[in-house]
């Protein structure tokens, strides 16, 4: 049994730029029983300030890949040069965030598909998960997804899911884990909170997408990992299952999707 939350995707080097004390961010993140950290890869050309904070303590992982806004300015990384990454970083136990973002400038969407579809094949090749990022997006994600899926199957986390039922049904379908943050939390969230409802305990994670979207009650402040438990108590309630289910539940999932997260123990 699990009984430590895991906030699977942050941003610490972001944090870091806010003028936040890395170790006082990860102290209380302990303190909250926040144990584990995957500290999230947007730029591969930054890979160094990532491995930096997953190489300096134990309890923090990390990943590689390139966002989705991040394609037009970064080079085009083909599947064996992020595998090759992987394999010189073994605290690197995800690919991403990676996926499709429509929302902020639709100017180079093919470069933002090529860019998705060598992370997915690295996914594919080395067995480790893709974490994907997907904004006003949906129908092209589902098609890919279910396309890739089919050719080679491979293991996937949407994370800070915000967006229509439609991709979270397709999501789960496949085999998708699903990743909420404090978004949930918002006054403004009903969708969201109705689509959690229905997301099976089997495959839901929890994070915080720090330094950004802080949940209620710290609406306004930097979010940061030991946020994670607002999150936890908020589907608790949603869910109407008792806060040590959530943990048990979302802790157990990160260890089964990200299986190079040795740490803490990985097996029930």
């Amino acid at each position: 049994m699990f009984d430590y939350i895991v906030d699977s995707h942050c941003h610490l080097d972001l944090l870091a730029q806010k003028g936040l004390d890395i170790d006082e961010v990860v102290n209380r993140a302990n303190i909250d029983n926040v144990k584990l950290l995957q500290t999230i890869c947007t730029k591969i050309s930054d890979i160094n300030a990532i491995l930096y904070y997953a190489n300096k303590y134990q309890n923090i992982f990390a990943s590689a890949g390139v966002h989705p806004c991040n394609v037009d300015s970064e080079k085009l990384y083909l599947a064996a040069e992020i595998i090759k990454i992987i394999d010189d970083n073994p605290k690197i136990v995800g690919i991403g965030e990676t996926g499709l973002d429509y929302y902020h400038d639709k100017s180079f969407v093919e470069k933002q598909k090529e860019s998705f579809l060598q992370h997915i094949k690295a996914s594919q090749i080395s067995r480790l998960p893709i974490i994907i990022h997907s904004r006003d997006a949906d129908d092209d994600m589902i098609d890919i997804l279910t396309n890739e899926q089919k050719e080679s199957a491979f293991p996937a986390l949407l994370h800070c899911f915000s967006s229509g039922k439609d991709l979270a049904m397709k999501a789960l379908d496949l085999g998708v884990y699903i990743s909420i943050a404090g978004i949930v939390t918002f006054k403004n969230a009903k969708e969201l909170q109705e689509i959690v409802k229905l997301i099976p305990l089997e495959y839901l994670l929890v994070e915080t997408d720090s330094p950004y979207l802080a949940p209620t009650p710290n609406r306004g402040k930097i979010n940061e990992p030991s946020f994670t438990k607002h999150v936890v108590d908020f589907i608790a309630d949603l869910k109407n299952v008792s806060r040590e289910t959530i943990i048990e539940k979302t802790t157990s999932n990160f260890h089964k999707i990200f299986t190079r997260a040795k740490i803490l123990g990985n097996e029930e």
